[in-house]
C-alpha cells in the first residue's frame, strides 16, 4: 500500500477525514507555524537538519542523502515504537514536511506499509502557506463586520469576549496576536507568535464564520505589537463594517486600565523602558514625567496622563481616518468593565439569530 497524495485545499477541507496531521519538520520549523492542530514527529531535529544541509553544500548531495537516510530511519523507528502504540487499524494520518518531499515521504511510506490509510501533503507546508495567503486575500471581503470602536480602556476587549460567550461570531485579533495592541500591550511572559502563525490563526477563524451573520471585531491599527494585520482584512473592516462606538467615562476607564495593566506596576523600570518608545512622538520631557510617576507608584495619575496626552489624541486621529462615519455610529455605553454592564451591552447588540446558548461548562 502506498500513501495517497492530497492537495492543501483537500487536506483542510471540512470532512477531509484525517485523524491526525503529522508535521515531520524540525522543532524550530514546527514552532514557527504549522497546520492547525498538527503534532510534531520530527524525522530530523534542528542540529541534524543543519548537519545534513552542510554536507549537501560542502561535500556532496550523495553524502548528505546517506547521512540523512540513516538519521531519518532511526528517528522513524523511534516514532513507530512510541507514537503508534495506541493507534487503531483504521487510523488515518496526513503527513507533511516543508515541500512534500523526502522527509514526509519516508514516514508516510512506512506508515502506509504498516497498513494505515496514510496521506502525504502534496507540496508540503509550503503549499499550505500559499493557500493561507491566497485565502486571506479573498475571505475577508465575504464577511460583514461590526467594529467595536472606542478609546483605550473603554472595555472593547471585554465586550468582545462577552459577545463571544453569548455565541456571537467574534474575531479577537489581540488574543491571536498575544498583544493588547498599544505601546504597553505586551503580555508579561507570553511572546507573540510568528507572523506566519498569526496569519494561520486569523485564516482558521475566518474560514469558520457564517457569511450570513456579522463578525464582531475590535478596531485595530495596521500592526498589533510586532505583527501585521492582513491588509485585505483591515480594508474589509474599514469598508464592509458597521461601527459601534463603545463609551465609558474617564474614571471608569482608569480603573479598568489599572486592572488590565496590573503586571506593569510590579516592574516600573520595565515599564519605563517601554515608555521610551514614545520619546520621538511625545517628547523626552513628557516621557520623563511619566516615568517619574511610575517610579513613585502614582498609577492613577500616570494612566490619566497617558490617556489624555497620548492614547486619546492618537485614537481620535486614527479613527477619523479609518472610520469617517464614526460620528453616526451606534453608541454602546458601559458604566464600567464589570460583568453586569458587559452582559447587558452584549445582549442589546445581538439579535436572537446572532446569539447562541453557550456550551455547558464553556
Amino acid at each position: 500500500m502506498n500513501p495517497l497524495r492530497v492537495s492543501a485545499a483537500a487536506a483542510v477541507a471540512p470532512g477531509a477525514g484525517f485523524d491526525e496531521w503529522i508535521d515531520v519538520r524540525s522543532p524550530s520549523e514546527y514552532t514557527l507555524d504549522r497546520l492547525p492542530g498538527a503534532v510534531n514527529w520530527p524525522v530530523l531535529d534542528d542540529a541534524e537538519r543543519q548537519e545534513v544541509g552542510t554536507l549537501y553544500v560542502q561535500v556532496s548531495p550523495l553524502a548528505a542523502r546517506k547521512r540523512g537516510a540513516a538519521l531519518v530511519a532511526r528517528r522513524i523507528a523511534g516514532h513507530i515504537e512510541t507514537q503508534l502504540a495506541d493507534k487503531p487499524r483504521d487510523w488515518r494520518p496526513l503527513v507533511y514536511c516543508w515541500r512534500g518531499g523526502q522527509r514526509s515521504g519516508a514516514l508516510a511510506l512506512v506508515l502506509a506499509q504498516i497498513g494505515f490509510r496514510t496521506a502525504q501533503l502534496e507540496g508540503g507546508y509550503k503549499a499550505f502557506r500559499a493557500l493561507v495567503r491566497d485565502e486571506l486575500e479573498s475571505l475577508p471581503a465575504r464577511l460583514h463586520y461590526r467594529v467595536l470602536c472606542g478609546r483605550t480602556g473603554s472595555g472593547k476587549t471585554r465586550l468582545l469576549r462577552a459577545l463571544a460567550a453569548r455565541g456571537a461570531q467574534v474575531l479577537d485579533l489581540e488574543a491571536l496576536a498575544a498583544h493588547r495592541g498599544s505601546v504597553l500591550g505586551a503580555l508579561p511572559g507570553r511572546p507573540q507568535p510568528s507572523q506566519k502563525a498569526f496569519d494561520t490563526g486569523v485564516w482558521q477563524v475566518l474560514r469558520g464564520f457564517d457569511a450570513a451573520l456579522p463578525v464582531f471585531v475590535e478596531s485595530e491599527s495596521a500592526r498589533i505589537g510586532s505583527l501585521r494585520v492582513p491588509p485585505a482584512l483591515l480594508q474589509a473592516m474599514h469598508e464592509r463594517s458597521e461601527c459601534l462606538q463603545v463609551v465609558m467615562d474617564d474614571e471608569a476607564r482608569t480603573r479598568l486600565l489599572l486592572a488590565e495593566y496590573h503586571g506593569h506596576t510590579l516592574d516600573p523600570e520595565a515599564l519605563c523602558r517601554q515608555l521610551e518608545a514614545l520619546t520621538e512622538l511625545r517628547g523626552r520631557e513628557r516621557v520623563k514625567t511619566w516615568c517619574a510617576l511610575a517610579r513613585a507608584g502614582r498609577w492613577p495619575e500616570l494612566i490619566a496622563s497617558l490617556m489624555a496626552e497620548h492614547y486619546d489624541p492618537l485614537y481620535e486621529k486614527s479613527m477619523r481616518r479609518s472610520y469617517p462615519r464614526l460620528d453616526a455610529a451606534t453608541r454602546v455605553e458601559l458604566n464600567d468593565g464589570g460583568g453586569a454592564a458587559l452582559e447587558a451591552a452584549a445582549a442589546t447588540l445581538l439579535s436572537p439569530r446572532e446569539a447562541a446558548a453557550p456550551l455547558v461548562g464553556a
